[in-house]
């Protein structure tokens, strides 16, 4: 490597690499899907520390302690556990960071794709803050619902960023009338307020994420657990009603599988969402389930971006392999 060339790298990293390297669109693929699964992962692994009782394992932040930047013997499991969380937003931060790099290296360039992967880098960024402020505010219900919401949109932004990896660059074509787009909207908005009902139980529910006394949201949880129950009811339905819809319109594939999947796995959130109730929410029945509720999540999302498509211009954007394709008829 010539000086000049160093002194490249270290002004524009980015570009220095595109200039050098081209992945194939399916190392991009792979990429962004790596960001949306350490997203999902990350759900799951927060839960374990709420779940275990170890939010406050590490009683301070960026420390873990006052004296120590890793957790020590002396704090045992929960210390471990509140650590390793804190160390996976590092692996995070590289799935991220892999994705940007192979976005930008992408030829030709696509620069949508690439500002969906610094979104990620940026939502990531502000929720590790948040949740610096989670600790040193010791676990208030509100800022941890605020923690998971942001964890929420880090997942919204991965899928789309994901689809969009996998279609050209098009202006985007609607497989589906004005009526279905607006029936799928108000099922990705119910989506929401499902999700954020979902932190409210969780707020004002017993696992609190630390066995000392901490503060809960205060709402009636029974009343608001039927209310949260209530909403993933309307998006059944509504999934339901969709389904029958697009058959009725005779949609393309695409639109009528991710209905279908969508469907069963409402199914399975609501079995386990039942299951937990009844059993006085075992720890890994609610483990489940908030892993079901980031999968729904991209579910809807997915069941939204299959309502248009984008073809493969003359750019020179390969075409996806061999049945990604969203447009293809029933």
């Amino acid at each position: 490597m010539t000086r000049a060339d160093a002194v490249a790298a270290v002004r524009n990293p980015l570009a220095f690499i595109a200039a050098r390297w081209t992945p194939t669109p399916r190392t991009v693929q792979r990429a962004a899907l790596a960001a949306l699964v350490m997203a999902v992962l990350i759900v799951v692994t927060g839960g374990a520390v709420r779940l275990t009782g170890s939010g406050l394992g590490c009683p301070t932040w960026p420390k873990c302690t006052d004296d120590s930047l890793t957790a020590t013997r002396e704090m045992g499991l929960h210390g471990a556990i509140e650590f390793g969380n804190r160390m996976l937003t590092y692996v995070l931060c590289a799935a991220v960071g892999w994705a940007i790099i192979a976005a930008r290296a992408t030829k030709p360039y696509r620069r949508d794709v690439t500002r969906l992967g610094w979104a990620q880098f940026w939502i990531v960024m502000s929720n590790a803050v948040l949740g610096g402020i989670v600790v040193l505010v010791g676990l208030n219900p509100y800022t941890v619902a605020a923690h998971f919401v942001a964890t929420s949109a880090l997942i919204a932004v991965a899928t789309v960023m994901w689809q969009r990896t996998r279609e050209g660059d098009s202006a985007p074509r609607p497989l589906v009338g004005k009526a279905v787009q607006q029936l799928v909207w108000v099922l990705v908005g119910a989506s929401v307020l499902l999700i954020l009902v979902g932190t409210v139980v969780t707020g004002a529910g017993p696992h609190a994420g630390d066995s000392s006394e901490v503060e809960r949201m205060p709402v009636d949880w029974e009343t608001v657990t039927k209310l949260h129950a209530v909403l993933a009811w309307i998006v059944v339905t509504l999934t339901f009603a969709l389904w029958f819809v697009l058959k009725a319109v005779d949609a393309p594939k695409g639109p009528l599988n991710r209905t279908r999947d969508l469907f069963l796995i409402l199914l399975a959130q609501g079995v386990i969402g039942y299951v937990q109730y009844f059993t006085d929410l075992p720890e890994i029945l609610v483990g489940l389930h908030m892993f079901g509720s980031a999968v729904t999540w991209i579910a809807v999302l997915r069941v939204l971006l299959a309502l248009r498509e984008r073809s493969f211009d003359e750019a020179g954007i390969p075409a996806p392999a061999a049945g990604a394709t969203v447009g293809t008829r029933a």
